[in-house]
């Protein structure tokens, strides 16, 4: 998250405990996060992709030790253009990221997700 931070000015969500989608991994930590940067996308990317690696990540393999994602971008939260890539939203980046932006986008059903405390 510190790392995230001095890029920009950032909000970040609540951290979701998450079944692992294919029941192949553990559980995972999952939030979101809005950030405004005077940055290029590929220049954001690029330092995400740097963090995973960084952390250890192995790619392609169920060793995933960080995975961040660039779900949206743009001028302001209404000009926002999302990453084809990502679409359809699955239900684990929904609810993280209905936290810090109310979009229709995000909507979803009734989670039973835990919350982690880390800040304790």
């Amino acid at each position: 998250m510190k790392l995230i931070s001095n890029l920009g000015e950032v909000r970040f969500s609540k951290i979701y405990v998450i079944p692992c989608r294919d029941a192949v991994g553990a559980d995972y930590w999952n939030a979101a996060c809005l950030l405004k940067a005077d940055m290029s996308v590929d220049d954001i990317i690029a330092i995400l992709k740097k963090m995973e690696t960084d952390s250890g990540r192995v790619r392609p393999s169920h060793q995933i030790s960080l995975d961040v994602d660039l779900i949206a971008w743009g001028s302001d939260l209404q000009h926002m253009q999302f990453n084809p890539k990502k679409l359809p939203l699955a239900l684990d980046v929904k609810i993280p990221m209905w936290d810090i932006w109310q979009s229709s986008d995000f909507q979803h059903e009734k989670h039973q997700f835990p919350v982690v405390n880390w800040m304790k």
